[in-house]
């Protein structure tokens, strides 16, 4: 198996997409910045190009790993010890001609990276709005955010081949 960099790169441009959409004032960026406790005026102090690349950056890490969640044949690359060990084990290249693209679709990661958000990104995020005392629409917004962003990641990554 090797990185599909392109895609990876592509799921974590997606987050901006989303991003764009779900925070904007109509959707729920209205409600986002009083929960959060933002104002316009601190808005426009940030170094929004820093902002938006390092946010590609994180979400490219969250690729990284949704990569492994959602392509089922990872586990048997991992299973021989990745590496040069494919060039020597005819029994994975078997196995990848019998199933090197089962559930390789854009649903079945979809359906994987909703559940890493559900049961990852939702708790992760519920937690430290817990301890920091924010709401629990901020605390919906934002795990929304991030169960819909998994989800498509996750179909983009597994369906790119």
């Amino acid at each position: 198996m090797e990185i599909n960099f392109l895609a990876l790169f592509v799921a974590a441009l997606s987050t901006l997409v989303v991003g764009f959409i779900w925070y904007n004032p109509k959707v729920f960026g209205t409600i986002w910045m009083r929960e959060s406790g933002l104002t316009e005026e601190k808005m426009k102090g940030a170094n929004m190009p820093l902002i938006f690349i390092m946010a590609v950056f994180f979400a490219f890490l969250i690729a990284m790993i949704l990569q492994f969640l959602t392509i089922h044949q990872w586990g048997a690359f991992g299973m021989i010890g990745g590496g040069n060990a494919i060039d020597t084990k005819p029994s994975y290249a078997a196995f990848m001609n019998d199933y090197g693209t089962a559930f390789r679709t854009f649903k079945h990661g979809a359906l994987h990276g909703f559940l890493t958000g559900i049961f990852l990104g939702f708790p992760m995020i519920a937690t430290n709005a817990l301890f920091e005392r924010k709401s629990w629409k901020y605390t919906f917004i934002n795990s929304g955010y991030w169960i819909i962003c998994f989800t498509i990641m996750g179909g983009i990554i597994c369906s790119w081949q």
